[in-house]
């Protein structure tokens, strides 16, 4: 069973059972077979693990705003139950925007209004931001380009933000597994 898993690429149920061999009949001439890929088979079903919790943490929703379609993918910060989400969002009419959306009073930005946004381990980078003239609680980054080109790239990112009447601080989110392919433009109104 073991050998046949490793051939259908199904790590993550290869290795407890070759683990589970080893330990139950180590002295037999499968334990020794199977102890000379063990490990790599360890470590390619942590890798998948990983990949496929980063992936669960994105929602991804097509529907319609204000008679028009759109794509949305949502992230909730990390360590953090009811922060400010991170939506990127893809509107038939209104184009596209990428915004922290949270709940109460909203955000506070200066002039000019700009958040820090930093990619993995690199320095952080001053992005174009704005609030929205109508006072909903979201602060909205300009530079979108710069922002989805790191964001394709980057594992996680801290966005320092400042609630309304609150201290600034930074917002973390594992990025990891945003899938592009999952976010596409909406389908134009005919």
């Amino acid at each position: 069973m073991y050998r046949h898993l490793r051939a259908m690429q199904n790590y993550e149920l290869a290795a407890p059972i070759g683990r589970q061999l080893v330990q139950k009949y180590p002295d037999t001439p499968a334990a020794v077979e199977v102890q000379q890929s063990l490990a790599e088979m360890e470590n390619l079903a942590r890798t998948l693990g990983e990949k496929r919790r980063l992936e669960r943490l994105w929602l991804y929703q097509s529907s319609l705003e204000s008679s028009s379609p759109q794509n949305t993918a949502t992230l909730m910060p990390s360590g953090v139950a009811d922060g400010p989400r991170l939506i990127l969002r893809r509107h038939a009419a209104w184009g596209q925007s990428i915004y922290l959306f949270g709940s109460g009073a909203g955000f506070e930005c200066g002039q000019p209004c700009t958040v820090s946004v930093r990619f993995d381990d690199a320095l952080p980078v001053r992005l174009k931001a704005s609030l929205p003239p109508t006072g909903e609680p979201a602060v909205f980054i300009e530079d979108e380009r710069v922002f989805l080109n790191r964001l394709q790239k980057a594992r996680e990112l801290g966005i320092e933000v400042k609630p309304r009447g609150a201290a600034a601080r930074t917002l973390r989110f594992e990025v990891g597994g945003f899938d592009m392919a999952r976010w596409p433009e909406p389908a134009k109104k005919k």
